[in-house]
């Protein structure tokens, strides 16, 4: 009888592949390396993953699924910001990778404009998605306070897990949420006031 395919593989191979990042690193990922630790061939691997880019792609996207994961779980902006920040630190070799190789999930660059960056990080267009939500405007209108919100988190992140901030980790995590909370009211009262200018308008 021929052999049946192991529908298990994939993931296997995935999870040998980050094991042996989070033990060595990038000179650690080799398709051999991989393969082995998979219990499996190298060409298997390639079978699956055409080359190490496309394994490495493979990591980034299942560790963008698991935030997304976390984000749709938050009832909340503030819980989704919270839970940016659990699964860096829960999971900081992950993150790191995620980083390291994120510019692998942009699209191949043409001529003119650049591409928007919700086309690259699924997370973002995410984001936009659910600051529209709260307050109003389509999810293109909010591209800066996301990119804002992004950049708080992810500089929090760095500052844990380089252990820049050792000894005031709560002090930095609490002015994280305050930082956030301050600017999810700031984009409410412009938006309010946005919203009142139209209205006067409309009236007169």
């Amino acid at each position: 009888m021929p052999r049946q395919p192991d529908p298990n593989l994939e993931d296997r191979i995935l999870n040998a592949a980050q094991a042996l990042w989070k033990r060595g690193g990038d000179h650690a990922l080799t398709m051999r390396a991989v393969a082995r630790a998979a219990g499996t061939n190298t060409p298997a691997v390639y079978r699956r993953f055409k080359d190490r880019r496309d394994l490495v792609r493979g990591l980034v996207l299942r560790t963008v699924a698991r935030l997304r994961r976390h984000f749709e779980a938050g009832e909340t902006l503030e819980g989704m910001a919270e839970a940016y920040v659990e699964e860096a630190l829960r999971a900081p070799h992950e993150y790191e990778l995620f980083y390291e190789y994120g510019h692998q999930l942009m699209p191949a660059k043409g001529a003119g404009r650049p591409r928007p960056i919700r086309e690259s990080r699924p997370n973002f267009a995410f984001l936009e998605g659910q600051l529209a939500k709260r307050l109003g405007g389509s999810p293109e209108d909010h591209t800066r306070l996301a990119l804002a919100l992004w950049a708080l988190l992810h500089g929090t992140v760095r500052l844990l897990l380089s252990k820049s901030a050792e000894g005031h980790e709560a002090q930095l995590r609490s002015a994280c949420r305050t930082s956030v909370t301050a600017l999810l009211e700031g984009a409410a009262r412009f938006s309010e006031k946005s919203d009142g200018k139209r209205g006067v308008g409309a009236r007169q």
